[in-house]
């Protein structure tokens, strides 16, 4: 009965996740005006996967994604010149908009930096 009730509450909490799948637009102001960035999101549950794409570091795989409640994260690896960089993104979604924090895994690429990203 237990382990029932527990499959029970597990997917009540699924369901309770936003549903972020399909195409975002985010912009950013990193000092000398804004970057855009596109995410294209594939949800399962509370699992994410896609990929992203910038001007600045091309298309970089979505990796370790997770929805819980309002709160998405994940990462990504992407190169800036040539140097290979992992971004750790944290957002806030409130209907067909999310807020990200992005910032580089040991801190040495600055920020964080903020994102709003709109459901296309």
């Amino acid at each position: 009965m237990k382990r029932l009730l527990a499959v029970f509450a597990f997917s009540a909490l699924a369901a309770l996740a936003a549903d972020i799948t399909g195409t975002w637009k985010a912009t950013a102001d990193f000092g000398n005006g804004p970057i855009e960035r596109t995410f294209t999101f594939k949800q399962e549950g509370n699992k994410v996967t896609g990929e992203t794409t910038s001007s600045m570091m091309g298309k970089s795989a979505i990796t370790d994604g997770k929805v819980e409640g309002d709160t998405v994260t994940f990462t990504i690896t992407g190169k800036f010149g040539d140097q290979e960089v992992k971004l750790n993104y944290s957002g806030k979604i409130n209907g067909n908009e999310i807020k990200f924090k992005s910032e580089a895994q040991g801190g040495g690429g600055g920020g964080p930096f903020e994102w709003t990203a709109k459901k296309q």
